[in-house]
């Protein structure tokens, strides 16, 4: 049986990833709307990555006899200004995320509750590589973005980036 504080905390992480992936398609919209659809592309694929991060987190807790309390999701709140702005908002996001598993990881280790250890050990790999995406993409940007013809190649390279499910086994 899971821990009260822990299946509060893995509750809340359900909420936060599908608020990630509204964020990530207000990215994608706004990417959408100035046409360019490589990047609307990179931020709808981020959006399916996190609507199913909420999908495991949810699995976990059914898998382990401990309710599922689905609350309400907030509504994006960010504008920009430039095209930079949902990138670096995005690697902020992503480093938040990563101090609320880490919260969670803290919590399960603090009870000796190894098996929703090992179950975070995959979203802690998981948000190390979501920083370096994000911030090699900004990096990216801030390289080739203020060159239309730079921009163009980076937006087109992005139209490449497909879908994985993930394949964590619980």
């Amino acid at each position: 049986m899971l821990d009260k504080t822990v299946a509060e905390l893995l509750n809340t992480q359900i909420n936060k990833e599908f608020y990630s992936a509204y964020l990530y398609l207000d990215f994608a919209n706004y990417y959408k709307d100035a046409e360019l659809n490589g990047f609307h592309n990179w931020y709808q694929v981020q959006a399916q990555e996190e609507r199913d991060h909420a999908m495991l987190f949810i699995q976990y807790l059914q898998n382990n006899d401990a309710g599922v309390t689905l609350e309400a999701i907030d509504k994006p709140d960010k504008s920009f200004e430039d095209f930079r702005g949902p990138l670096e908002a995005g690697l902020e996001h992503e480093r938040y995320v990563t101090g609320l598993i880490h919260v969670i990881y803290d919590a399960a280790y603090s009870v000796k509750d190894f098996r929703t250890m090992q179950f975070l050990d995959w979203f802690v790999k998981e948000q190390g590589e979501e920083e370096k995406n994000a911030s090699e993409l900004l990096k990216r940007y801030d390289l080739f973005g203020h060159d239309p013809k730079g921009l163009y190649m980076l937006d087109s390279e992005l139209a490449a980036r497909v879908y994985a499910a993930p394949s964590l086994v619980l």
